[in-house]
């Protein structure tokens, strides 16, 4: 007998029969012996339903209000797969996430979960019940409802399995594993059987949609096995676990693609110490995180300083920069959102040489243009124009070869 925390995703339970389903996949899990819990995402299309409706109640919805909002899309889903399991003969029991006392920080609209107390969880195993609990959702210290942002409820799945020391947490969502790169950008993408927290990292961070970064983060430090799987056929997936030496024969497991960046560059500002500090403290005080930073120094004392951003975060920093380039004297403020950021992955890295050579040659051979590189110990990434994004999926992909693993 094993403790297992199943997560489904939005278009696992995206109407009844789905829930249904899964319910029966559920009780096939309980039916041979396992403990389980259950966490569920609202159904999808909920949660941007509720916040098209906030917006049209309200220009600026308050943060706190949005939380409680959209907290209910999971409530349902909790709740609906509560009683069809018990209509199956199941105990089944539903929690929100403040009754599975799931503690955050007061981040409105993307809390941070703190700790979560388990013991109602586990009172409720403890007489034989499935329980189901809402992801995505938690409750600060001074007991507002708080969410955790998209892909929240993986966070919440992998969060629950490290406090009930579960065995395993499976991932159950509508691909049926993680792949070498996106198989919708090339079809000679490979399922991986296994793949390394900190590979996971860099392909969450970098553009891949599987896993929400910060739930492969709880993963990494508490040992928890991922397992994601698709909620829609029974073959086995992938385990994100612990690096093993076997990972290290692969030089690269992966290329991501992310089109969600834009980038600024601030020309001719002094080049002198605290310059950087004045361009980046006003973005970190908005909330807006900076990815790659490229410092170019000119002649006559002068300096280039090229970073990117999200577009979400696009508008709001180029307003804070423009602002803070001309208090420091810079000459002008250069925009671009037509980029996308490619990046190759994989443990091997450390240990084999020439896999920069090898990237830049790939794009080079298609005259396909770096505007910015960034390197990791396990990961390379550039810039390149939009235009030529999948392009360099594919490339990358015949590179390295990525169809013969």
């Amino acid at each position: 007998m094993a403790l297992i925390v199943q997560k489904y995703g939005g278009t696992s339970v995206g109407d009844l029969d789905r829930i249904h389903n899964v319910a029966k996949r559920v009780a096939k899990s309980y039916d041979q012996g396992n403990d389980v819990v259950v966490v569920l995402s609202a159904m999808s299309g909920v949660t941007d339903k509720l916040i098209e409706m906030a917006y049209q109640a309200s220009e600026k919805p308050c943060k706190r209000e949005m939380d409680v909002l959209l907290s209910t899309g999971e409530q349902t889903t909790v709740s609906l797969m509560a009683m069809t399991l018990q209509q199956m003969g199941y105990k089944a029991e539903s929690l929100l996430g403040f009754q599975a006392d799931i503690q955050t920080d007061n981040g409105a609209g993307k809390a941070r979960i703190m700790s979560i107390g388990a013991g109602r969880i586990k009172r409720l195993l403890a007489d034989k019940k499935i329980v189901v609990v809402a992801g995505f959702q938690g409750i600060d210290a001074d007991g507002n409802i708080t969410t955790l942002g998209r892909g929240g409820s993986d966070t919440s799945a992998v969060a629950i399995a490290a406090s009930v020391k579960a065995d395993a947490c499976e991932i159950y969502t509508d691909v049926d594993g993680i792949y070498t790169t996106d198989p919708r950008i090339c079809d000679k993408a490979k399922k991986l059987e296994r793949i390394s927290y900190d590979e996971m990292l860099e392909m969450a961070s970098l553009g891949a949609k599987v896993l929400q970064i910060r739930s492969v983060g709880f993963a990494k430090k508490y040992n928890v096995p991922i397992h994601v799987r698709s909620s829609f056929n029974e073959e086995e997936g992938t385990m994100v676990v612990n690096e093993d030496s076997g990972m290290e024969q692969l030089v690269v497991s992966g290329v991501t693609l992310d089109k969600n960046e834009a980038r600024i560059t601030v020309k001719r500002v002094p080049d002198q110490p605290g310059v950087s500090a004045k361009i980046f403290s006003p973005l970190a005080e908005a909330g807006i995180q900076v990815d790659m930073i490229i410092q170019n120094t000119r002649s006559g004392g002068e300096t280039d300083l090229t970073f990117t951003v999200t577009k979400a975060d696009y508008k709001d920093a180029i307003d804070i920069t423009k602002k803070v380039a001309e208090e420091l004297g810079g000459k002008e403020v250069l925009v671009a959102d037509d980029i996308a950021k490619v990046s190759v992955i994989g443990v091997g890295m450390k240990n084999h040489s020439g896999v920069a050579s090898r990237m830049f040659q790939a794009l080079a051979d298609e005259n396909i243009n770096i505007r910015l590189i960034t390197t990791s110990e396990i990961r390379i990434s550039c810039v390149i124009d939009e235009r030529y994004a999948e392009l360099a999926v594919r490339i990358l992909h015949d590179a390295f070869a990525l169809d013969e693993l």
